[in-house]
């Protein structure tokens, strides 16, 4: 029995030899090596360590010999954007999660019909840690415009607004609209603990928001608390209005975004640029700063939000 992640990596006469006369034509990345932040210890967040990748793809037959036309290949650039482009994206925990996002997006290109990666950490022990993947491209795979998540509404709610009676009037509001929507909230007014560390602070303060997230949820069942990009947009696609707990995405972030309760709007505004928003509504707060999407303020009174 062949075995195909193996073989791709090995010498191509060796590959060539194993699989004839099927052999597929392919382009290579190796030993392409990246200093990134990733990894689920706390030990290695807030530093780099190295990652080396390799990546094999298995491509269409072209005339690009004969023509000698860059546009009919598929450009080696191709891998290395795939990679850094996953890289930017978010703070990744697992390679085996940034190994399939690499697979993915290469297997979007049309000239690509199999790609099998290897990633390896090469500062987190005495030889290389890694994983090594195989992905082929579905003859029906949606494209990657279909695939991308819908654009949602994000509504930040102050505390006034929280406790307003005007609640559930602003949901069936919300719902009736169709957008897909996402609300945010800063923390409680009351104390909390005090840190004089500066990454146990931010994580205190990103608690205090998803205590209170919980406090909103408690007023209306339609309020589902969530956390990741995964589970914000299944209930979008399906839906279902949210609250964001901060924690997972403000501290997977690629660039820090700003943290602590004077800076909740804020934190709020910028969450509605990582997700793309049509827009952000201030429910009972000022804006914290420039925005670079639409935003319109309500009073946390107001009988209508939209």
């Amino acid at each position: 029995m062949i075995d195909e992640t193996k073989l791709a990596f090995a010498h191509p006469e060796d590959r060539a030899q194993a699989t004839a006369p099927n052999a597929r034509d392919r382009i290579s990345l190796r030993d392409h090596v990246v200093e990134v932040e990733i990894g689920a210890f706390q030990p290695e967040r807030g530093t780099t360590q190295r990652v080396r990748f390799n990546v094999v793809v298995e491509v269409r037959p072209s005339d690009a010999f004969e023509t000698d036309d860059v546009d009919k290949i598929l450009s080696y650039d191709t891998l290395t954007d795939a990679i850094a482009a996953e890289l930017a994206a978010e703070r990744l925990n697992l390679l085996e999660t940034l190994a399939e996002r690499v697979a993915l997006r290469i297997l979007d290109e049309p000239a690509a019909l199999r790609c099998f990666v290897r990633i390896e950490k090469l500062d987190r022990g005495p030889g290389a840690l890694g994983v090594e993947i195989m992905r082929e491209a579905a003859d029906e795979r949606p494209p990657a415009s279909d695939r991308d998540a819908p654009h949602p509404r994000v509504v930040y709610l102050s505390n006034d607004a929280v406790a307003s009676d005007q609640l559930p009037g602003w949901l069936d509001a919300l719902e009736a609209d169709g957008t897909p929507t996402i609300l945010c909230v800063g923390p409680a007014d009351m104390a909390r603990p005090v840190s004089g560390a500066k990454p146990a602070q931010r994580r205190i303060d990103l608690l205090a928001i998803e205590q209170n997230a919980w406090v909103l949820a408690g007023r209306d069942p339609r309020c589902l608390v969530v956390s990741t990009r995964t589970e914000l947009d299944w209930a979008m696609r399906h839906g279902r209005i949210t609250v964001w707990a901060p924690s997972k995405i403000v501290l997977d972030a690629v660039e820090a975004p700003p943290a602590g309760p004077v800076a909740s709007v804020r934190l709020a505004q910028w969450f509605a640029e990582t997700m793309h928003a049509v827009e952000i509504v201030l429910a009972g707060a000022a804006p914290d700063g420039g925005a670079d999407l639409p935003l319109r303020r309500v009073d946390a009174a107001a009988a209508t939000l939209l």
